[in-house]
């Protein structure tokens, strides 16, 4: 899409945990404005509420923006036009994370229960 990719970070720990190096090796040197481009929301939270909460601060507060390539919605981050729409879609876009982080965090806990019945079964 033309845009300069600054930094490129691959983890291999999990998204249901907060603390991963890699993230917050990205949290450390990001700056305002940046944005945070992720595959899928679910490779940046598979959270449980609280450190989602979290985690979504420490966005916030470093003026980070989350664009993710199955979120359509947040792809509009990549084209500023006026404050007023970029506060809509920041408000649409949060919403749309915080459902997706939900269902991905859900997916996780079916798997793990699904996997014990199979190991308990076993």
């Amino acid at each position: 899409m033309g845009y300069q990719v600054a930094y490129w970070f691959e983890e291999n720990e999990s998204g249901a945990r907060l603390h991963r190096p890699e993230l917050f090796r990205l949290l450390d040197i990001a700056m305002m404005g940046d944005i945070i481009l992720v595959e899928q929301v679910d490779r940046i939270s598979r959270l449980n509420t609280k450190d989602w909460e979290q985690l979504k601060n420490i966005i916030a507060r470093k003026g980070l923006r989350v664009v993710a390539l199955d979120l359509p919605t947040s792809h509009q981050f990549m084209h500023t036009t006026d404050e007023f729409t970029d506060r809509m879609l920041a408000a649409l876009n949060n919403m749309m994370l915080d459902m997706l982080a939900a269902v991905a965090r859900k997916d996780y806990e079916d798997r793990r229960r699904r996997q014990a019945q199979g190991v308990q079964r076993a």
